[in-house]
């Protein structure tokens, strides 16, 4: 069994674009749910709203690349203002009902045959992502491998002799990209929430009575914390869709939002780093969980009728979410959280 390929696919993932996008999700919900108590389900919603807004901009109108940047979130924006309204003045349960359907309102409307001439339905859009890449530093059709630092016919390798990261120049600049933001949102994030105004939130967060007491506007916090996180969300859409120049609707489904969930929860919430750590370590136990299965069953140390390839992806999930159970009973403020953090006030 090859253990240096497994773990050098489980790694690649661990810091790759998908773990970025998941990162940046859960740091707009980690804004909403960790510092604020809001229970925001819909948060597959703000990514749909942010990829679709880009990719409909440019693919369908024509508009430059950085108009549709503002489209999505301009689309983010309003999104929170419809689900934020008329639910953030009730109790919490409301809120998770209300962003919970809106996300499978969002994706139906993007899947619907009614519109597929612009949206182009279950097929989904492309064709939209050229720009991006046209902006892309690394030299094209190249592969490069992290292991000693040395140039070799084009290749950067840099050995640390357990394993080694391969990526395309497309995927390195998704990944630029991606770590750059999410090291502005963390910085922004951090000083949001260690100010007066991020005080107000966590006090929302424990007992929203007593903030409303104080003469805080309680209402325009929350609404402020749903659309900040819901932006951040929206890029996280931006960087999905890019990564694999295309959008599709059904990716958008409630699976999203939960992962995000499990993210933020492994890793930490109401801890700024939770979610990186969190998106991190899921896609590290995911990748080789499902790497090393099929390797064994492939070199024969699983015999074929105990379990086969198409049993894997079912028994990964099985394994991560007894995971997640047992780390719920044993540390549910995850790696880095405070137990005290999810002692929320959701009346």
């Amino acid at each position: 069994m090859d253990w240096h390929f497994v773990l050098s696919q489980a790694l690649t993932q661990a810091i790759g674009p998908t773990m970025l996008v998941y990162a940046l999700g859960a740091i707009g919900l980690n804004l909403q749910f960790g510092y604020t108590g809001l229970l925001n389900f819909g948060q597959a919603a703000f990514a749909a709203v942010g990829a679709y807004g880009l990719a409909l901009s440019v693919a369908t109108f024509g508009l430059p690349f950085w108009w549709g940047i503002v489209v999505g979130l301009g689309a983010a924006v309003v999104l929170a203002l419809l689900m934020g309204i008329p639910t953030l003045r009730l109790r919490a349960d409301y809120l998770a009902i209300v962003t919970i359907a809106a996300a499978e309102i969002v994706r139906r409307l993007f899947r619907a045959t009614v519109w597929a001439e612009h949206t182009g339905g279950s097929d989904g859009m492309r064709e939209f992502s050229d720009p991006f890449f046209n902006l892309n530093p690394f030299p094209k059709d190249a592969s490069w491998t992290f292991a000693f630092v040395s140039m070799d016919g084009g290749r950067l390798t840099v050995d640390f002799g357990l394993f080694d990261l391969q990526y395309s120049n497309r995927d390195l600049w998704v990944m630029t990209v991606g770590w750059a933001l999410i090291a502005v949102f963390l910085v922004i994030i951090g000083l949001l929430v260690h100010s007066p105004w991020g005080r107000v939130l966590k006090g929302i967060r424990e007992d929203e009575e007593a903030v409303r007491s104080l003469g805080k506007n309680v209402f325009a916090y929350k609404m402020q914390a749903l659309a900040i996180g819901g932006l951040i969300g929206a890029v996280a859409g931006f960087v999905y869709a890019l990564a694999r120049a295309n959008v599709q609707p059904d990716t958008f489904s409630t699976d999203f939002t939960f992962y995000f969930y499990i993210v933020l929860i492994l890793g930490g919430a109401a801890r700024l780093f939770g979610p990186v750590l969190g998106a991190a370590l899921f896609w590290f136990l995911y990748n080789i969980l499902a790497q090393g299965l099929s390797e064994a069953i492939n070199s024969g140390l699983i015999s074929p009728e105990v379990m086969n390839q198409t049993q894997v992806g079912p028994l990964v999930f099985f394994l991560l979410g007894l995971g997640m159970v047992l780390l719920l009973i044993f540390r549910p403020q995850g790696i880095l959280g405070n137990r005290r953090e999810l002692m929320l006030d959701v009346r």
